[in-house]
C-alpha cells in the first residue's frame, strides 16, 4: 500500500472476552504505532493484556473493536507471506527431533514457502550459536539454549516482525541476564537499512520486535521504547524512548541513565490505579 509510515498499527484497539456468564474486557482503546525496525517491549501488571495484545498484533486473535495494519495491510496479510515470526515462554521443542531438525520443521510443514533469500537452518544455527549443537535433542540442552532454537526456528523465514511473548521467563535470573544480550546480537546482526521517503525501508533493516516482559531491567536493555499498560483493562498509560547507546552491555544496567529510566517505569507502573 501507499504512504505506509508504521511497521505496525493499532487504532482504538479494544478486546472483550465473553463466556456464558460475563464479559471481561482485556484491553481498551490502545493506539500504537510501531516503527520498520524498532525493538519496541510492552510491560504492565499481570491480567493487563499484553499477552493478549501480542497475539492481536499476530493475527492469532481477531480484536473486537478497532483496527490492526502491519505493512499497511491486515495480519492475514503478513501470515500469508510468511513475515511473522513468533517466540513464546515455552520453546515448545519437538524432543524427538535434534536442534537442526526441529529448526527445519516451518520449512517441511509449509514446503516451498521460504525466501531463496532467507537464511538456511543451518546459517540460522550459526547465527543463533548453537552450530555446534546441531545433532543434539531438546533435553541435552539448557533452557537459554532451547529457547536459542526456538528463535532460530522463528527466522526460518525471514519475517520482517518478530513478537515474542515473556521469551526468557522460565529461565534463571542469571541465564535471563545472559540471554537478552545473546537476543540483541541476534537482532543485530539483521543489520541497519535506511528508510525510504514514506517511512518503509528501501532494504531490510533490523527486524522490528515486539516483545512482552515482566522485567524493567530487561525492557530498557533491550529496547528503542517501552510501552506501559494499565492494570485491566489495559490501555497505554506511557511510552518512553530509551536513549541509550547501542550496542548495549551488561555494565551499562549499573550506570546513572540506565538506573533512571528504570526508576521512571517503576512509578509509572506504580502510580498505575489498582
Amino acid at each position: 500500500m501507499a504512504n505506509v509510515r508504521y511497521h505496525v498499527s493499532l487504532r482504538s484497539l479494544t478486546h472483550v472476552f465473553q463466556d456464558s456468564r460475563r464479559a471481561l474486557t482485556a484491553l481498551a482503546d490502545v493506539a500504537l504505532d510501531v516503527a520498520w525496525g524498532q525493538f519496541l517491549t510492552v510491560i504492565g501488571p499481570s491480567g493487563c493484556g499484553k499477552s493478549t495484545l501480542l497475539r492481536i498484533i499476530g493475527g492469532l486473535l481477531r480484536p473486537s473493536e478497532g483496527e490492526v495494519l502491519i505493512d499497511g495491510a491486515a495480519p492475514v496479510e503478513s501470515q500469508r507471506r510468511r513475515d511473522i515470526g513468533l517466540v513464546f515462554q515455552d520453546p515448545a521443542l519437538l524432543p524427538w527431533r535434534t536442534v537442526l531438525s526441529n529448526v527445519r520443521l516451518p520449512l517441511e510443514i509449509d514446503h516451498g514457502a521460504r525466501d531463496r533469500t532467507a537464511p538456511s537452518p543451518e546459517e540460522l544455527l550459526e547465527l543463533t550459536g548453537l552450530a555446534d549443537f546441531h545433532s543434539y535433542y531438546p533435553h541435552e540442552l539448557s533452557g537459554g539454549m532451547q529457547q536459542r532454537v526456538a528463535i532460530a526456528r522463528a527466522l526460518a523465514f525471514d519475517p520482517s516482525l518478530l513478537l515474542m511473548d515473556e521469551p526468557f521467563g522460565a529461565l534463571d535470573e542469571i541465564t535471563r541476564s545472559a540471554m537478552r544480550y545473546e537476543l540483541l546480537r541476534i537482532w543485530s546482526a539483521g543489520g541497519g537499512a535506511p528508510s525510504g521517503a514514506e517511512g518503509r525501508p528501501t532494504r531490510r533493516p533490523h527486524k522490528t520486535v515486539v516483545f512482552v516482559t515482566h522485567s524493567i531491567p530487561e525492557a530498557i536493555a533491550l529496547s528503542d521504547r517501552v510501552v506501559v499498560l494499565s492494570p485491566r483493562p489495559g490501555t497505554v498509560r506511557a511510552a518512553i524512548d530509551i536513549e541509550l547507546p547501542r550496542p548495549r552491555t551488561q555494565e551499562m544496567e549499573r550506570t546513572a541513565p540506565f538506573l533512571d529510566y528504570a526508576d521512571q517505569l517503576r512509578n509509572l507502573l506504580k502510580e498505575a490505579p489498582a
